[in-house]
């Protein structure tokens, strides 16, 4: 009986070639799967507000009463991050006082 279970129309056990099916499927597995944000939408208001000078708190508080997104401060934080337009190496000050000399 327990012949019959492992062949299932394999006359033999070919171990490589099982391990390689495993791998490639825990591989698939492993691969990152990209999600569109719902803070995608407000990309650039929230980069541009970010610049200004506004908290992640006030961003969210924005996105509540503006947009009606509820969305928490720390969620705010992780995507702005990831955003090249703020990363650390090029992050931009904006300043808002005027020039006069």
């Amino acid at each position: 009986m327990e012949d019959r279970e492992m062949s299932k129309g394999h006359e033999t056990f070919d171990a490589r070639a099982e391990v390689k099916r495993i791998r490639s499927s825990r591989a698939e597995a492993r691969r990152r799967l990209f999600r569109k944000s719902r803070l995608d939408r407000y990309r650039a208001e929230l980069v541009a507000m970010r610049q200004a000078g506004a908290s992640c708190a006030d961003l969210a508080v924005w996105l509540r009463v503006t947009h009606r997104c509820k969305i928490n401060r720390s969620s705010i934080d992780r995507y702005l991050k990831k955003l090249p337009e703020l990363s650390s190496k090029t992050q931009k000050t904006v300043n808002l006082q005027p020039d006069t000399e």
